[in-house]
């Protein structure tokens, strides 16, 4: 069973820098993918586990285990796949996807419970969180390589290779391109307004929302305040929550 590749990589996770931190919430609460290897206390048949795994794809109700780090009370996640790769021995490899929050230990524990005699996670690897997958990964070593030649030789193209727009974070959003004239105020904190609305991708009351200029710049993250269908041609369309582009990068187009 030779899946695990480095062992020095344990998965994937996305680091913000900068301003990039303040998109990082919307990392943190995208979809997982994890490959997991369950160890069965027992000697079990096959299908036995195919026919539970199968019982864990949709809506579980989960207590996280005692070593966790947020208050034990019953919680409701979402797996949205969880696929039996290989099975030797005692152990059995799988694929899950799910909703942020959900423990794999747990999710192992309780498969362990219905075979009749327990099992646990003896290895995790995260192989996905939202957009960013393995195919992004860099090692630490490349990241120490990277800065040393930055710093003590000025060459960029090594870290340049590491460093991913913060503007990635908003695949998987609602967009709205925002006009020159409306970014600035957004900066200060203004809702957007339908009169600064250049063009929009479908959104529904209450869905979070990526606010960004004509050349594709992050401006800020917000939440609609109404459905861009309901949307008018005045009033208050997005509410801003978080600013991303740095005060008066864009010409002011009010009086103060």
């Amino acid at each position: 069973m030779n899946w695990r590749g480095n062992p020095k990589v344990t998965g994937v996770l996305p680091i913000g820098l900068g301003k990039a931190t303040r998109v990082m919430n919307l990392v943190t609460r995208s979809l997982k993918e994890y490959m997991c290897l369950m160890e069965v206390h027992c000697e079990f048949r096959e299908q036995d586990v195919l026919k539970i795994a199968s019982e864990f794809v949709g809506t579980i109700y989960q207590k996280p285990p005692v070593r966790s780090s947020v208050k034990r009370r019953v919680r409701k996640r979402t797996v949205y796949s969880l696929d039996i790769l290989e099975v030797s021995g005692r152990e059995v490899l799988m694929k899950i996807t799910s909703e942020p929050g959900t423990y794999m230990r747990k999710i192992c524990h309780d498969m362990g419970t219905l075979l009749g005699c327990g099992a646990h996670m003896r290895e995790l690897r995260r192989t996905r969180s939202g957009i960013f997958g393995e195919d992004k990964l860099v090692t630490l070593q490349e990241i120490s390589e990277a800065l040393y030649l930055y710093n003590k030789c000025k060459e960029e193209e090594e870290l340049r290779k590491i460093l991913i727009p913060m503007e990635m974070a908003f695949c998987g959003l609602s967009k709205v391109i925002v006009d020159d004239e409306a970014v600035n105020s957004i900066t200060y904190g203004s809702s957007l307004m339908a009169p600064g609305i250049v063009s929009y991708q479908e959104f529904k009351k209450g869905d979070t929302i990526g606010l960004i200029t004509r050349k594709g710049e992050a401006i800020a993250i917000g939440k609609a305040l109404v459905d861009s269908e309901g949307m008018g041609k005045k009033g208050e369309v997005v509410k801003t929550e978080r600013v991303l582009m740095d005060k008066d990068v864009y010409p002011r187009a009010w009086k103060k």
